[in-house]
């Protein structure tokens, strides 16, 4: 949600954005798991786990991007970069048909991003470091292997032999595509710095003689109690799973969007629990600002209260100059807050004082200044319903659907308890609890999960 958020700040402060959003759809991982479960099609595959990335960009009221290129719609344009590279001397062909990128040619390659020691460097790829002139040097094309690889992820040309291409030369193609030679802003994940967009850079600028871009974000990592989500830890959590109805949802998006968007983000009960509390707090504040204005025509020599004569502009500087300081959300939204408390405690004063004028015209310009703060916080919107994704509680749906991962947990603590391995039950139950879900054991029975509620 990064890019949402520098897309909302940016249009916000009026600039006008272009942002692309490319989606891979051919690597080892897609090949991998499109052999496993024997699909006929890997775009197949592909197309519905893009439907899952579209349903949640929905749900969580994430801005959609001008274009989401694939990357098999672009081979033509990763060709012809590769064979551009290497007429300038940065990229070479080994004898299976694969090509590098030549880093010991590119002069300031991995300083940009990060401090580079390649003696630490794992250097293998897919088996194929004894082909590289140097370990270094990157996969720009794989060359198709019979068993391995699948036909219909297979391209060639008259330059290129038959293959596919690597990650990192996919989106500097796609980049140059739409966004031309230098681009202003790219962002990731923290874990992209190296080797993935020090790559990009080097081939971008390589084939180009361009800087690639001017200026890069990268985001911290949501992880589950301070750990790194990982499906190997069982603590993988979808969207759909760790967020059960639209509240949960909206919640979340709060959590994250109020963030500071470099520091990693801790994904827990209670932490989802406040995010919840907050959000109840806002909703309620701007119900009751609606209820007090309902029916209300504000008189032209309205009396100017100090909520919209003063805490309401300096609100919004606040949360202005919040913006501009590396998008300092935790800031941002603690100006959001202060506008919250100005109305709850004009209308406690209303409520304790029967005498007291409510001031109107204050609550209106509270009003305005939420929807405007809104703009970026992007949290006032009804979550989009996906069939069998975000069911609507009811005391006739007392079956939520249980995730495979914890179903998994659950039989492995079932695997522990017959042999006796008390620590490790335990350990299980909690991450069960971890990912949302109680276990119950019943005995001469399958033990009951349920799902936890953020009450």
């Amino acid at each position: 949600m990064t890019y949402d958020l520098i897309k909302r700040v940016l249009l916000y402060f009026g600039y006008d954005v272009t942002h692309i959003c490319n989606l891979t759809d051919v690597d080892d991982k897609i090949i991998d798991r499109a052999n496993e479960q024997k699909v006929e099609s890997i775009t197949d595959l592909t197309r519905k786990f893009e439907e899952y990335f579209f349903d949640d960009l929905r749900a969580l009221n994430v801005l959609p991007a001008d274009k989401y290129p694939r990357a098999t719609d672009h081979i033509a344009d990763m060709m012809e970069m590769i064979v551009g590279l290497s007429e300038k001397g940065l990229a070479y062909e080994t004898e299976d048909g694969s090509w590098y990128f030549a880093t010991n040619r590119k002069s300031g390659y991995g300083e940009q991003l990060v401090e580079l020691n390649f003696n630490d460097m794992e250097t293998s790829e897919r088996g194929q470091e004894e082909l590289k002139q140097n370990p270094q040097d990157f996969c720009l094309w794989k060359a198709f292997k019979p068993g391995i690889d699948r036909e219909d992820s297979a391209w060639q040309s008259s330059k290129i032999r038959k293959g596919r291409p690597g990650w990192h030369i996919e989106c500097s193609a796609m980049a140059r595509k739409y966004l031309g030679d230098t681009i202003d802003i790219h962002g990731g994940g923290i874990d992209l710095k190296f080797p993935h967009h020090e790559n990009e850079i080097a081939q971008s600028e390589g084939f180009t003689g361009k800087t690639f871009c001017n200026c890069w974000l990268h985001n911290g990592f949501v992880n589950i109690n301070d750990e790194k989500m990982s499906k190997s830890l069982g603590n993988f959590m979808t969207l759909k799973s760790a967020c059960p109805g639209p509240q949960e949802v909206r919640a979340y998006r709060y959590l994250v969007i109020s963030s500071q968007y470099r520091n990693p983000l801790s994904f827990t009960l209670e932490v989802m629990s406040a995010a919840q509390k907050t959000l109840q707090r806002i909703d309620k504040a701007m119900g009751q600002i609606d209820q007090a204005l309902e029916g209300v025509k504000l008189k032209d020599n309205q009396r100017i209260s100090n909520l919209a004569a003063i805490a309401i502009p300096e609100a919004l500087q606040n949360f202005e100059t919040a913006l501009l300081d590396d998008l300092s959300m935790p800031r941002a939204a603690a100006s959001l807050f202060s506008i919250i408390k100005a109305v709850e405690s004009e209308l406690k004063l209303s409520a304790k004082t029967p005498d007291h004028e409510l001031d109107l015209l204050g609550l209106k310009a509270a009003k305005d200044a939420l929807l405007q703060m809104d703009r970026v916080f992007g949290i006032f919107y009804s979550v989009p319903l996906v069939e069998d994704a975000f069911p609507v509680d009811d005391d006739d749906n007392d079956n939520d659907q249980i995730p495979p991962a914890v179903l998994d947990l659950v039989s492995q603590r079932a695997s522990a308890k017959e042999a006796k391995d008390w620590q490790l039950a335990d350990s299980l139950r909690s991450r069960i609890s971890e990912l949302g879900f109680s276990v119950k054991d019943v005995k001469g029975a399958d033990p009951i999960v349920s799902r936890i509620t953020y009450s």
